[in-house]
């Protein structure tokens, strides 16, 4: 059988990163990435050199993932605010199913999700304006759009699997 990889794009607060633990739980042999896990640095420094490093990163985590034999679908989730991104990502990986989707959501939920981070101490200040940025760069070309606004996790898991007749 041939390995799937599960692509989850979006702004910040779009669900990414809940929805990519819901996929990893539900489809059989799974396996996440979360590509924050590959530049969670302090501080955080955005150059060249270390966007390089990161996208190294991701791509040595998905290939090792997509070539262990133990796992049949891979979830991956990252913002990735243009379709360049996620090339430089898929470039060079094992052949695979790609299945990729754009996480979208209201500006009202978006905000509502990451202030609601804020006040819990997982994200810093500003985080929304930053998101609300992001948001009209999806969805991405040649991806899945899924509107995530009043979805929980386990739903939108849901949809995506309806979607792909899983």
């Amino acid at each position: 059988m041939k390995k799937r990889l599960w692509i989850l794009a979006g702004p910040m607060g779009s669900g990414k990163s809940a929805l990519g633990r819901e996929l990893r739980d539900a489809l059989p042999r799974s396996v996440y990435l979360d590509g924050d896990w590959c530049w969670d640095a302090s501080p955080f420094v955005v150059t060249e050199e270390t966007r390089r490093m990161v996208l190294g990163n991701i791509r040595h985590l998905l290939r090792s993932f997509l070539l262990c034999s133990e796992y049949e679908n891979v979830v991956f989730a990252w913002v990735m605010p243009a379709r360049a991104v996620l090339d430089a990502v898929l470039d060079g990986l094992p052949d695979c199913e790609v299945r990729a989707f754009s996480l979208t959501c209201s500006a009202g939920e978006l905000c509502r999700r990451l202030d609601g981070d804020v006040l819990a101490g997982l994200r810093e200040a500003g985080v929304s304006l930053r998101a609300l940025s992001y948001l009209p760069l999806y969805p991405l070309p040649g991806t899945v759009e899924l509107d995530t606004t009043g979805l929980s996790p386990r739903e939108a898991a849901r949809k995506i699997m309806e979607l792909e007749d899983f």
